[in-house]
């Protein structure tokens, strides 16, 4: 097989497991030769084949045989750490006045993820505003800087923002951007060909530790203690940590009381869940992006809106479903109309559908606000009563596809006057009750668990 063949076999696998995967474990990766049913591959150690034989070994047999390559299975061998080194491997950093080469695996900053592009929204603004700080450089105002939130949330677009624009600012700082995993696998290997001191010189020396999804340190002891006391170093000396993870510090199950305690010293930020300007606000400047790749293809009035109603778990789905639509337009020479893309977004849609019902919505309504879900029911309307009432109609009207009139029959057989007058009071509150505000966002993440 030619080196371009097993490079697009490579660029294959890449859609499959995602770009951190595959720039730590199948980027390394070097195809010497087919013969009899196996596809013999160099990798810099005997630790990443076995992971990657175990993990990515079925999904590379099978891009393989996709490209006719005929394989039963993979054989790996450890190869010449220098005539191997992967082309675009960084080059050694230069930390305190000596050379300090950087872990395998680093992550290169993603140059379409920077400031420019990112969309700020009230649910992002305050997440946005601390990563500009940090990738101002200058004195440590806050240290770690903490982002944590869901899936498609930006916490990576932040992170990559940052070493980006770190690198622009200042080229000479040394910046680690690496994810858990790849901390976890250098440790692993220090220990086993006993390097224990490369590696704690490699992560001790750098300026800025970049550590991206903090949580996958759960349940590993060993490392723990040896991020712990990298972080506490990094921090004597002043220099800057940024960690993301999907939950909170505190929330952070399996992770030592003191690594939790550690992460809490510093700005710890909540991207929120986005609401439905925010997903607007990203899918206009999505759209003016593709205006120059897929010139000619027009979106037909309120087909945004339909998709930032419509798509509303995760950011990373929604401009997916944007490329798609954009992609096939160009393709067969159409608009994207409302038709197109429920037609071309069938799957997603279907996906994305909210599966939440009323029932749900008013007990978890009741028993956050500790009163009886008769009550809230009832036609009773004092203050205590008719506030809960008016955000399970919101939540209701948001959260589930149902009408106002079927709303109104759950509600005590209100009419749906009642309802859209209870939705568009807690509206008006959310702009200017902070209270009301978080009362909503905690209402909706309880109830898309």
């Amino acid at each position: 097989m030619a080196q371009h063949e097993w490079r697009a076999v490579k660029d294959d696998i890449r859609s499959a497991v995602g770009a951190s995967n595959y720039k730590n474990w199948i980027e390394p990766l070097v195809l010497s030769s087919l013969s009899e049913g196996v596809a013999h591959i160099q990798v810099p150690n005997a630790f990443m084949g076995d992971y990657v034989g175990k993990t990515f070994g079925d999904q590379i047999i099978y891009h393989l045989n996709r490209k006719g390559a005929q394989v039963q299975r993979l054989s790996f061998a450890v190869a010449d750490a220098v005539a191997q080194k992967p082309a675009g491997s960084a080059k050694p950093a230069v930390a305190n006045g000596t050379p300090a080469a950087k872990p395998s695996g680093e992550i290169q900053p993603d140059h379409r993820f920077t400031f420019d592009t990112f969309v700020v929204g009230k649910p992002n603004e305050l997440a946005h505003a601390a990563a500009k700080r940090v990738a101002e450089g200058g004195p440590v105002t806050f240290n770690p800087l903490f982002l944590y939130g869901g899936v498609g949330l930006g916490k990576t677009h932040l992170m990559h923002a940052i070493a980006h624009e770190l690198s622009v600012r200042q080229p000479d700082l040394n910046v680690l951007y690496i994810s858990a995993d790849q901390f976890i696998y250098r440790f692993i290997s220090a220990l086993r060909d006993r390097k224990m001191m490369d590696f704690k010189q490699m992560f001790r020396s750098v300026d800025v530790l970049m550590v991206d999804d903090i949580q996958f340190l759960a349940g590993k002891e060993s490392t723990q203690e040896e991020f712990f006391h990298t972080f506490n170093a990094l921090v004597d000396q002043n220099k800057q940590l940024i960690i993301s993870a999907d939950r909170a510090p505190g929330e952070l199950k399996d992770v030592s009381e003191r690594i939790r305690s550690r992460l809490q010293c510093g700005l710890v930020v909540d991207l929120h869940p986005t609401d439905y300007e925010l997903r607007l606000g990203i899918l206009h400047a999505k759209q003016e992006m593709y205006r120059s790749i897929y010139p000619g293809v027009e979106v037909a009035t309120g087909v945004l809106e339909f998709l930032a109603h419509r798509i509303s778990s995760n950011v990373r789905i929604l401009e997916g479903a944007l490329t798609r639509l954009f992609a096939f337009a160009s393709l067969v020479g159409r608009e994207v109309t409302m038709e197109l893309a429920q037609d071309c977004l069938s799957d997603i849609l279907r996906s994305s559908d909210r599966k939440v019902t009323i029932e749900e919505i008013q007990r978890k309504v009741s028993e956050h606000y500790a009163i009886r879900l008769s009550d809230m029911l009832g036609p009773r309307r004092p203050r205590n009563l008719a506030r809960p009432r008016q955000i399970a109609m919101w939540l209701c009207k948001n959260m589930t596809s149902r009408s106002l009139p079927e709303i109104g029959r759950k509600f005590g057989k209100r009419d749906h006057t009642t309802i859209m007058h209870g939705i568009r009071k807690i509206e008006e509150l959310r702009q200017t009750d902070s209270q009301i505000a978080d009362d909503l966002e905690m209402l909706q993440r309880a109830l898309q668990e």
